[in-house]
Order: structure tokens, then C-alpha cells, then sequence
């Protein structure tokens, strides 16, 4: 079953129909603006305020009372029986274990699983299998990654730590958020030697805790990557995205230009394996391993009716979801060498073959109190593409004003 409403983004809402810890998107600035500064205004009788690069430096965000180290839950040290909540109904087995312990390393988790150490209702689990409520885990004993001492870093590890900060758009005692290049993997898998999660090694701290992701991107997507530092803000950081109080706005190029030019994907998602891949299908309501999927979108800009820059606004979080509505509308994202299905179809000069797919903004509640708003810049391919057909990256944003829900 799959449908895409018609229907204008600026949908009229009361207040009572926005979470209750997030602020309008329209009230904050990018690059860094935190709940407590002067909100940017929008012009006198024109235009709103465009939407700026964000800036560099790091912003002071408005910080609450820190909660006390007891709200970092203790791994187990023998085996235990857990039982899946309805929150946690059809989360993936590598996620659960991520949410219920955010001090497991990654590398952890796969081992354990791997090794049958982990039982669901009594049966072995793959790492990518969904849990349904209700379902019995058996959970190993678990351990941290041994700390590592404090003495100097090598020079392979400085360079690490220096490629980090380069890549950091906000950074506090408790969150880090990344600007992750595309080709820069999230995870080690197949043929990966260097990926984020292995990069986090070199920022250990005293205690042996290492920062953790708390979501994913696609490795040639690239954007704004959230990171917690602390088990304490992993959990809290956790939740507001399983609650959908987080929100997420992407860019992208896609080819031609959507009609109407604001609108809602609304479909179900199921992964199809191959022998050589798995991409994401439309599927059925009620079809074994879909997942439903809803996605605003709104066109910002387009070139000669052939392009078209889009602001992607996803509600939910399912794999490849923004690649596969977008190539379901048949606009698929230019470069993506999975979705693009246009026949006949000539990527226009000088535009590079590459993703054109930017998480471009991250709008979440700091596990302390306040709210983080960080925007990142258009990478290298994409700052040329919109260069070479003329489009203006400082545009205001109409996907701000799309529902939440």
C-alpha cells in the first residue's frame, strides 16, 4: 500500500500538536542556535530571514542543574532475561542492545550475537533482525571495552583526533555532533577499514567510555552526526529519537521537479536481498518486515525544469527511506547509484555522479536541558553542483514550515 497526499505544508496546527520540548524549527537559527538565544526575526514586511551557512565557532547552550551519575545504569555482569517493550517493537536486535546499554561498543555487540550469546524466545538472532513486543531476550553478561591509558597519542591517533575536530560543528561535555563527509562510512562492515565508529576510539575518556552513535547515515550521505559522549546523554538522546522529538531536514538534487511542489510520501518499506545487494521496496500494509514510512517534502529551487534542489522533512527513520520515496515519486536523488531508475536520462555537464544528499540540519532536545540546532554545509560535490546551475544555498527553507507528524 503506498499513497502521496497532495496536500500544502503549511497545514494549520494548534500548539497542543507539537512535542512538548521541541520549539518551531522557524524560531531557530542554524549552526549552532540553543533554546535561550534571541530567535532570528523575519524581514519587515517581505521575505522571511534566509537561511545562513552556519558558522564555525561553537555555540553555549543553556545548560540545567547536571543530573546525578546514577542515571547511567550499570551493564550486566551475569545473564538476564529482558522482555520487549511496546517502544521497542520492531527495533533492530543491534539497536535494543544499543538503547538498553549505550556503553557496548559496536564490535561488542556483533561478537556476542555472532557467537549465539544472545537468544531471542530462546532461538539464535542476527544483528538486523526485528524484535516484536513481548519477545524474550536472553542478554549475556556484557562488559565495557577495556580503558585505555592516558598517556600520549600516537600519531596515527593525533591525526585521528585532529580529522574529528575538523569535522565537529558542535561539541560540549555531553554532545558532539559531526559534519560526516560523504564516502566517510558510520560503521565498519566489508570491506570498511575506516569508519566513524573506530575513529571514536581515540576520544576515550579516563573512565574507558567512548562516545557512541546515537543514529546512522548512509556512507555517502553526508551531514550532521549525532555522537554522545556520556552513557547519560546517550540514553536521554536515544529516547528523544524513538520519541520523534528529534527532527532531521535534508537537501538533496533530484531529477525533474515534483508536482506538487509540497507534499507527503506516505508508503511501506520492506528490504529486498540479493546475492550482490538489498535495496528498500515499496510495500503492502501488513506484509511481513514492512515498516511504515512518511516523508514531507517541499521544492526550494529548480533549474531549467530538469533539477530540482528538495528539502526532505522524514518522520520516521526506516533505511534508505528519503532515497526510496524520492525515486517512488519518480524524482530520485541525482548520483545514487541504488534508486536512480530514469531511463534515457543524461546527468546534465559538470555535475559529478555522486549523492546529492546532505543532512543538512538537526533540531534535538540537549539531554540537559535546552534544545541543539546545528546545520551543516553543502559538501564539495554538491557546492558545485549548486554553483554550476545557479542556485542560491542562503535561500529560505519552506520545509520549515511542515507538520511534525
Amino acid at each position: 500500500m503506498s499513497r502521496r497526499d497532495r496536500k500544502p505544508l503549511n497545514k494549520s496546527r494548534t500548539s497542543g500538536d507539537r512535542p512538548k520540548r521541541a520549539q518551531p524549527l522557524r524560531n531557530r537559527k542554524p549552526g549552532g542556535y540553543v533554546q535561550g538565544d534571541r530567535p532570528p526575526a523575519h524581514r519587515q514586511g517581505g521575505k522571511p530571514a534566509r537561511i545562513a551557512e552556519p558558522r564555525r565557532e561553537k555555540p553555549s547552550h543553556v545548560a540545567a542543574e547536571p543530573k546525578q551519575a546514577n542515571a547511567e545504569l550499570p551493564l550486566p555482569t551475569k545473564v538476564q532475561t529482558v522482555v520487549v517493550t511496546g517502544d521497542e517493537n520492531n527495533m533492530r536486535v543491534d539497536r535494543f542492545l544499543e538503547a538498553r546499554f549505550p556503553g557496548l561498543s559496536f564490535s561488542h555487540i556483533q561478537r556476542i550475537v555472532r557467537k549465539g550469546e544472545l537468544r531471542v524466545n530462546g532461538k539464535r538472532a542476527d544483528s538486523k533482525d526485528r524484535l516484536e513486543e513481548g519477545q524474550s531476550v536472553r542478554i549475556p553478561p556484557l562488559r565495557l571495552d577495556a580503558p585505555k591509558g592516558t598517556g600520549p597519542l600516537s600519531e596515527a591517533a593525533t591525526k585521528t583526533l585532529q580529522a574529528l575536530k575538523d569535522m565537529t560543528l558542535f561539541e560540549d561535555a555531553d554532545v558532539l555532533v559531526l559534519n560526516k563527509p560523504a564516502g566517510l562510512a558510520v560503521q565498519g562492515g566489508s570491506g570498511i577499514t575506516r569508519n566513524v565508529d573506530s575513529m571514536l576510539e581515540v576520544m576515550r575518556d579516563a573512565k574507558g567510555q567512548k562516545p557512541r552513535l546515537v543514529h546512522r547515515l548512509d556512507r555517502e550521505t553526508s551531514g550532521c552526526l549525532l555522537i554522545a559522549k556520556t552513557r547519560f546523554a546517550a540514553t536521554a538522546l536515544t529516547g528523544s529519537f524513538r520519541s520523534r522529538s528529534a527532527r532531521k531536514i535534508y537537501w538533496a538534487l533530484v531529477a525533474g521537479v515534483p508536482k506538487p511542489k509540497q507534499g507527503r510520501i506516505s508508503t511501506y518499506l520492506a528490504k529486498e536481498e540479493s546475492e550482490e545487494d538489498s535495496i528498500m521496496r515499496i510495500a503492502k500494509h501488513g506484509e511481513e518486515g514492512a515498516s511504515h514510512a512518511v516523508t514531507y517534502y517541499a521544492v526550494v529551487e529548480t533549474s531549467a525544469q530538469k533539477l530540482a534542489w528538495v528539502s526532505l522533512k522524514p518522520v520516521t527513520g526506516r533505511t534508505h527511506q528519503l532515497r526510496a520515496h524520492m525515486a517512488h515519486i519518480d524524482h530520485a536523488i541525482i548520483g545514487d547509484p541504488k534508486y536512480f531508475n530514469k531511463e534515457n536520462w543524461d546527468l546534465p555537464g559538470g555535475l559529478q555522479n555522486r549523492l546529492h544528499l546532505l543532512a543538512r540540519r538537526l533540531v534535538i532536545p540537549h539531554p540537559r536541558g535546552g534544545v541543539i540546532d546545528v546545520s551543516a554545509p553543502l559538501p564539495p560535490h554538491m557546492l558545485q553542483s549548486w554553483n554550476l546551475l545557479g542556485l542560491e544555498a542562503d535561500r529560505f527553507d519552506p520545509i520549515e514550515n511542515a507538520p511534525e507528524e
